[in-house]
Formats: C-alpha cells, structure tokens, sequence
C-alpha cells in the first residue's frame, strides 16, 4: 500500500496540515470559511482535485462538531424550518460532484477561484438579498441549487448559505445551528459524492484523514479563543484575505 509521503513532499504535507489549522481556528471562532481557506490556501501548491479530496473528512469531521456545539434542540428545528434548503443542497451535491473528474486542471483553478472571490467580495460589500414572504419557498429551491452546484464541484457551500439565513433574517443566535445542519448534511453527501465519482479513492483519503486532526485542533482554539475579539473585524480580515487567494487560484487557471 502507497504511502501519502509518496506523491506528496513533507512540506507539502506541513503546509496543508498548517492551511488546514487556520482553516479550523476561524470555523471555530466565526462559524464557517473553514473550506475556502483550504481550497484556496493549499490550492497555492496541491493539485485542485486533490485538494477537494483532502477537504472531505475534516468538513465532515467538523461540522458535526459545530452541530454537536450548537446544540441537538436548535439544530432539529433548523431541519424542520430549512429541510427545502437541505434536501436540494444535498441532492445537488451527490449530482454536481460526478462531474468534477470531466474538468481539466486549469479549469479546476478558475472554478475554485471564481465563487471564493464572488462570494467573498459580496459578503465585504454587506449586499443581502431581501426575499419577501410569499416568494421564499421559491428562493429556497433556487438558493439550495445554486449552493449544492457549488458545493460538489468545488466543496463549498457555506458563504451562499449565509446569504441565504441573512435574505430571510434569521436570528444572529440562530445562524450557528441552522449552519452546523446545513453543512453537516451537505458534507456527508460530499463525501458520498466523491466516493462514487472517484475523487476520494485509495490515494488520496490518507491526505484527508490525516487533515482530520489539524481542523479539530483549530476549532478547539477557535471555540476558546472566538469571544476574545471582535468577530466582526475578523471575520472581514478573513474575507480579505480569502479574496486575494481566491484571485490568485483565478490567476492560476487563466494564465496556466
């Protein structure tokens, strides 16, 4: 059986379990990004479906402890408000990732680039959708397929899901727990989805279970450390810095 060091250099491997880290540290203190610093920090020097591999288990790892942390009760009446969202963002996972092996490598960039930079760049600008009551079980159908698309494709779907709680003005309190649900299902049917589409194979689930540990260790501090500082400042310090990794993943696939 081939070791993980085989096709990847120690450094390399460093490098990903300190991405990976930061990525739990800011999950852990504002409640998500924890994917998008992966794909776009290790996308830096890791193939980019190796790099959808690799983010697999520590998302399912770690949403399930944000669930577990926000509490059973509020996440079993997040499913009975938002169980439209769920059920499209997991069907559209499962669909969406069998098509990530037909995409050439530079594409894979863009692909990875575009929706980090877009969805960061909106969340910076503080746009949020207002829905009005009677068009909101359309907009659920609408905002679940376009965040499940996403989230099989380039393994996220986090930033359009905290549009969608802010279009529908969900308590502040509220946001961790229905996030935890949404992401933790959604994670799973990742993991179903690339198992089938062979991106998780004999290979490369040794990156993503050795990055297992890194994410829990920097939720841990996250949890301790979130409510020493301001969220708010951090979380646009976060953005910030995910738009200028996610331009250069952009850069990546553009110029070759």
């Amino acid at each position: 059986m081939s070791t993980l060091a085989e096709f990847l250099p120690l450094g390399v491997i460093m490098f990903a379990c300190g991405v990976t880290f930061l990525g739990g540290f800011v999950k852990g203190a504002v409640g998500f990004a924890m994917p998008l610093i992966m794909i776009s920090g290790m996308g830096i020097l890791i193939d980019p479906k190796l790099v959808v591999a690799g983010i697999i288990f520590p998302i399912v790892v770690s949403n399930f402890w944000q669930v577990l942390h926000a509490g059973l009760v509020p996440a079993g009446e997040a499913i009975k408000e938002h169980w439209r969202y769920v059920l499209v963002v997991c069907v559209m996972i499962l669909i969406s990732a069998q098509f990530l092996t037909l995409i050439p490598t530079d594409a894979m960039f863009v692909i990875l680039g575009v929706p980090v930079v877009a969805l960061c760049l909106i969340q910076l600008l503080g746009w949020r959708p207002r829905i009005a009551p009677r068009f909101r079980r359309m907009f659920e159908w609408g905002a679940g397929f376009l965040a499940g698309t996403l989230g099989g494709l380039a393994g996220t779907w986090g930033p359009p899901t905290v549009l969608y709680l802010l279009a529908l003005d969900t308590p502040r309190a509220r946001q961790m727990a229905v996030q935890g649900v949404i992401y933790g299902s959604g994670s799973v049917m990742l993991l179903l989805g690339h198992l089938q589409s062979g991106i998780l194979n004999a290979q490369t689930w040794k990156l993503s279970a050795l990055l297992v540990l890194p994410a829990l260790m920097g939720m841990w501090l996250g949890f301790k450390l979130g409510d020493r500082f301001d969220q708010d400042r951090f979380r646009r310090m976060t953005l910030l810095v995910l738009v200028v990794a996610g331009a250069n993943l952009v850069r990546r696939g553009l110029m070759g």
